[in-house]
Formats: C-alpha cells, sequence, structure tokens
C-alpha cells in the first residue's frame, strides 16, 4: 500500500522559535517535522501542543525566512530519537545528535526516543560504590557516589568549566572486587561559547578518557531551542551505554542554567503566565525529568551518575533555578568567589557543600574506615577557624588566645593547602592522608569527633626537633 504524504500550508503566526500552524490534528506530541521552506530549504522541527484548531510547532534551528506564504509541514516521525550505537565512544555530535567531528553517521545498533522513561522508584537499587574524581572536596569532604545526582553551584567568571575538564579526565569508579571499572563519560555542553567548546576539545584529544568520551555540543550561537534537546540526547545516550550495555556512565551536563533560560523564552512565546522571575511554572518537574534518569536498576549491571553544573546568577543561592534543582538532587557543591580570588583551585567551599549519599559510599572496604570520622573533625576545626577569622576581623589577632591562634591558622592551611590542589588530581588515601597531618596542628585534647583507636593510629604530634613521626 502506498502511503500519502501530508503537507501543511496554513502557517498563521511565527513567534520567536515557535510556528503556529492551523490543522494538523494528525501529529502528536513530541513529533518531529520537516519545515520545508519555498526554495527548497528543509528545517527541523517539534510538535509541543495541538488543540481542535491549531498546532504549534517548536522551531529547532533558526526561524529566519520561515514565512507565512509558501512554507510546507510534513511529518518525519512521532519522537525525537537518537541513534544509538557502540562505536558512539569518541564521537561528537551537535546539540541534536548529529556528528560534527568530520566521521560518517555509520551503523547503529537502535533508536530511541530521547524523553526517555522515568526509573521505576521500586526498582531503583541503593547507590553504595564510590566514584573518585581526584578533587580532595568532593572525594573526602562531599563524595561521589554511583548512581547519584550531584549539582555544581558556580558563579559567573568562577572556574567551573575547568572543574568539569578534570572531571572529564580523572573520574574513575572503583567495582565490587576492588579493581577500577570502565568509566564512560557523557558530556553535555548547552549554550556555551566557542572559546570554551575549544578549550574542552583541545583537553579531551590529549587525555586518556578520548575513547571513553561522547560529546554533544550546543554553542552560544547555536539555536536556542537545541538546548531542550541536548541534556535528552546525552542522557538517551547514557541509558543505553549504562542499562543496555552494562556500564558504568558519568553524565556531565553544562550549563543548565541556560537550558532553564531556553525554557524560559519558550514560555514566553507561548505567552504563558510566569511564575518566580519569570520562569515556567513547569520548571520543576522538566527539571525533575532530567534529573531523575540518573541511578541503578536493581538487578542490571550499569549505572548512570550524574553532575550538572549551574550558573547562580548573582551568585544567588535562592535563585528559582538553584532552588528546585537543590530539592530534586542529592546533595551541592558550591564554588566559593572569595577562594577563588585568593587563587584557590579548586575553589570549593566544603562547609555549604553536600553529598547526602556520601556514608553510603565511604568507609571500610570502600575508602579507608576511618574517612568518616577524620572529616568530621576537619569539618569541626575547620568552622571553628572561620569563626575566630570573623572574631579576628573585629578585635586582631592580638585579643586571640593561643588556642584561636592554632585554629586560625588550620582554617588557612586547610584552604591552601588541602582544599588548593591545583591541577594536580589526588587519590582519595592521599587527601585523608593530607587531612590527618592537617589535625597534627591541633592539640589532641580537640580532636573529639575522632575515637581514641583512630587518633592512637593516624595522628601523631610534631616532636621537638620539628619532624613528624609518620603515620602507621
Amino acid at each position: 500500500m502506498k502511503l500519502v504524504t501530508r503537507y501543511y500550508q496554513n502557517v498563521r503566526y511565527v513567534s520567536g522559535p515557535l510556528l503556529f500552524l492551523e490543522g494538523g490534528r494528525h501529529f502528536c506530541n513530541g513529533a518531529i517535522v520537516d519545515i520545508l521552506l519555498p526554495d527548497g530549504e528543509k528545517r527541523t522541527g517539534q510538535v509541543l501542543e495541538i488543540s481542535e484548531e491549531h498546532t504549534i510547532v517548536q522551531v529547532v534551528e533558526a526561524t529566519d525566512r520561515i514565512g507565512l506564504q509558501g512554507t510546507a509541514i510534513t511529518l518525519r516521525e512521532s519522537a525525537a530519537k537518537l541513534k544509538l550505537s557502540p562505536a558512539m565512544l569518541g564521537r561528537v555530535y551537535n546539540g541534536s545528535g548529529r556528528p560534527i567531528d568530520g566521521l560518517d553517521e555509520g551503523v547503529y545498533a537502535e533508536k530511541r526516543d530521547i524523553n526517555g522513561a522515568p526509573i521505576n522508584p521500586v526498582a531503583r537499587a541503593k547507590p553504595d560504590l564510590f566514584i573518585e574524581t581526584g578533587i580532595t572536596a568532593i572525594d573526602a569532604f562531599n563524595t561521589l557516589v554511583r548512581g547519584q545526582k550531584l549539582p555544581v553551584f558556580s558563579g559567573a567568571g568562577l572556574p567551573a568549566n575547568e572543574i568539569v575538564s578534570f572531571l572529564l579526565e580523572n573520574a574513575r569508579s572503583g567495582g565490587d572486587d576492588g579493581k577500577d571499572d570502565e568509566l564512560v563519560v557523557v558530556f553535555g555542553a548547552m549554550g556555551i561559547t566557542r572559546r570554551e567548546a575549544a578549550a574542552y576539545m583541545d583537553r579531551i584529544r590529549i587525555s586518556k578518557s578520548a575513547r571513553r568520551l561522547i560529546t554533544f555540543m550546543n554553542l552560544a550561537d547555536d539555536p536556542t531551542i537545541e538546548r531542550l534537546i541536548t541534556p535528552r540526547c546525552a542522557l538517551t545516550a547514557a541509558e543505553y551505554f549504562a542499562f543496555t550495555l552494562g556500564m558504568h556512565v558519568l553524565v556531565v551536563l553544562t550549563d543548565i542554567t541556560n537550558y532553564c533560560e531556553a525554557l524560559r523564552e519558550v514560555s514566553a512565546a507561548r505567552e504563558e503566565i510566569p511564575g518566580r522571575r519569570g520562569y515556567p511554572g513547569f520548571m520543576y518537574t522538566d527539571l525533575a525529568s532530567l534529573y531523575e534518569r540518573a541511578g541503578i536498576i536493581d538487578g542490571k549491571p550499569g549505572s548512570i551518575t550524574q553532575i550538572g553544573v549551574l550558573t547562580m546568577p548573582d551568585d544567588d543561592i535562592t535563585h528559582p533555578i538553584i532552588d528546585l534543582t537543590g530539592y530534586i538532587t542529592e546533595g551541592q557543591i558550591v564554588l566559593d568567589r572569595r577562594l577563588h580570588r585568593r587563587g584557590v583551585m579548586p575553589p570549593i567551599d566544603v562547609l555549604p557543600s553536600l553529598s547526602r549519599l556520601m556514608n553510603n559510599g565511604i568507609g571500610k572496604g570502600k575508602t579507608r574506615e576511618d574517612h568518616r570520622d577524620l572529616v568530621n573533625q576537619l569539618y569541626a576545626s575547620y568552622a571553628n577557624g572561620i569563626d575566630v577569622r570573623r572574631l579576628a576581623s573585629i578585635v586582631g589577632e592580638e585579643a586571640l588566645t593561643e588556642l584561636d591562634k592554632k585554629y586560625l591558622d588550620f582554617a588557612h592551611r586547610f584552604e591552601t593547602e588541602l582544599v588548593n590542589q591545583g591541577t594536580r588530581k589526588r587519590s582519595v588515601l592521599e587527601s585523608l592522608d593530607k587531612g590527618w597531618e592537617l589535625l597534627r596542628s591541633i592539640p589532641k585534647s580537640e580532636l573529639s569527633r575522632v575515637n581514641k583507636e583512630l587518633i592512637n593510629r593516624f595522628y601523631s604530634e610534631i616532636m621537638e626537633d620539628g619532624t613528624k613521626t609518620p603515620f602507621y
């Protein structure tokens, strides 16, 4: 039987990235359509909404030269789909999933709807295996666990991009048998500049991780609407490698703030009633549809771990994008401008940062048995040092006690020696040993959060000749 292709030429209105069409009731929500211009050029659109009389089409590419006369629309497929194959490793795609690395598309194993399917909460397994990033402020204090979603809250001008590059290169996952599992990294970039993209690609090409990295790149001058597709393409690829091929996948998405701005643009074009600060009321649900695709399915060997980078407008941690993300995810990594100005790299403030699944992924058999107690003591000592620093700014250091001065020095060394590591990778054991080294400057009587057995094993005081006794 010969199939008849229907063409709709009754375009009534174009508003920003949206095209309003009269008719089109045989389309379905989410369908992908071809937009044929009078000069023969073809563009891509996605159906957003259907009513008895009108259809709203979201134009994925630019809307210039799309007029009301001579433009035809026809159905391509019922949903946006991504072609998937094991050969995707090492490839670079645009935000819509088309190759931009100069290589052919190649043979694909299957096509999947990029919207995915939510993981049944009953089928979710408890995340409990540690992922080592090489960053002390994460591995030691805000441990990333396989299957977790842990965002990075950054600010304009802070080195979030450098931290992302570091994660892409160095993240590795420990297996149940104590050996490292191969970790596939899926990188989804939304609205980044060409300079940032070039910096990423130059660093990736010379790294050992290039062969296990899949990149989806939406640049700042690419169509804004493509940003809504980019993270879904990245997560669809991650689900294929995790739950079909049984691999462990780390998904890094940056910048989710740009994604939310695209959401706001579409909402405004549809003339919807805005919510907080002009963002659409459905933004919470939309973000959850991305974040909740991370996790582990009981009985399946693979996993998806997600790190999303968000730029806080005006460094406002109460901004709607940041606030809603905090409700959905399992913690946050907060970058601090004060530390950045002092040259600390990475400038991660460990006090407001949090990993809610940390306790599941650390301890004996995973990192080291002293991990939790040591971190608690380091937190407490650093917080005391920060309090003393505030006091010294009021009364001066001359008014401080000897113990106060030790805590003040501890806070300085904590930031400049422990958190600050430059571009050098540190193992989690190196980070823990460095923490014990810092605690040596605090009197043993002040170590109230570490049990005596651990103190006897790991703590040693500076001897009279200035040398330090070694760790046991």
